[in-house]
């Protein structure tokens, strides 16, 4: 019998419908141009990542999102592939919580501020910026496994000095970054035997 070996990959650059390979300057600009064509609009600047186990591995797809509510948004989202499937939920979801992390530390001090620079003259039309990072968990025990550790994952990004959402409002893990993780990694894997 044949089992499939998965690599481990850990994507550097972003993909959307319409742009692959984009660094995560390149996905800042796209950001800068996206806020800039309605600068009086209240944006909201999401993180998430969710995560899939398939066999032989674990997708983990962390999405951003630029969201102007009820005019539009823009999103992009990269992968990481761990070589085998992870069955604790309390991995996962620390896991899923340190893949989003490590996209918001890109988003520091200096470039939230060039962020707010062009809502600023704008803030009395109703502009603003805020940022989030999505925990694909939720606080209620009967219908949430990952309840037990949502304290947890929510102090680790305040730890941070960002606000966190859960289920049900954490929508970019549980809805955007969930449906690219539905598909299995197709990519290069070597069969060997077992």
């Amino acid at each position: 019998m044949k089992k499939r070996q998965f690599p481990f990959i850990h994507e550097k650059v972003f993909r959307n419908f319409s742009e692959r390979n984009m660094p995560l300057s390149v996905v800042y600009d796209r950001i800068q141009s996206f806020m800039r064509t309605d600068p009086c609009a209240a944006f909201k600047l999401i993180i998430g990542t969710d995560a899939q186990v398939h066999a032989g591995h674990t997708k983990f797809i962390t999405s951003i999102v630029i969201f102007r509510p009820g005019r539009g948004a823009w999103f992009c989202y990269r992968q990481v592939i761990i070589p085998r499937e992870i069955r604790s939920i309390r991995e996962k979801l620390t896991l899923e919580t340190t893949f989003s992390q490590e996209i918001a530390t890109y988003f520091d001090d200096a470039k939230r501020a060039m962020l707010e620079d062009i809502i600023l003259p704008h803030v009395y039309q109703g502009a603003g910026l805020q940022l989030f990072i999505d925990i694909d968990a939720g606080t209620d025990e009967k219908r949430n496994q990952t309840s037990a550790f949502v304290a947890d994952m929510v102090g680790r990004i305040e730890a941070m000095g960002l606000s966190a959402r859960v289920k049900p409002d954490a929508i970019v893990a549980s809805s955007v970054s969930n449906r690219f993780t539905k598909i299995p990694y197709r990519g290069h894997a070597a069969a060997v035997s077992t």
